[in-house]
């Protein structure tokens, strides 16, 4: 496993109180499984990053899609302190890849 890719970890809570709070809620996480977000638990998503460009990219993108209202918060670490992460209760689901292992680089 190479230690120089980085994982954007996208956090967040939104109210889900009105038909607009919903829609918003919808729109806000289709966008983050359509720009390669993987759902770690419910409203925590996390993404790898290649370059330190891309961290920009997805900032910049998230922050012109934030919903209106509620909590979203970014937190972005090195895939080894990633990698580290101990699971108290319950275990990585493993029928999803989701490591540098598949990228292929030419």
């Amino acid at each position: 496993m190479s230690y120089r890719f980085m994982r954007i970890i996208v956090m967040f809570d939104l109210p889900v109180e009105t038909v607009e709070d919903r829609r918003n809620y919808r729109k806000f996480r289709r966008l983050l499984i359509k720009n390669g977000f993987i759902m770690m638990q419910e409203s925590v998503y996390t993404r790898m990053l290649l370059t330190p460009s891309s961290e920009r990219t997805v900032i910049e993108l998230i922050r012109k899609n934030k919903p209106p209202k509620g909590l979203v918060q970014l937190l972005t670490v090195t895939e080894k302190q990633f990698s580290k992460m101990i699971f108290i209760v319950g275990e990585s689901k493993s029928d999803i890849i989701d490591s540098d292992e598949r990228l292929v680089i030419l």
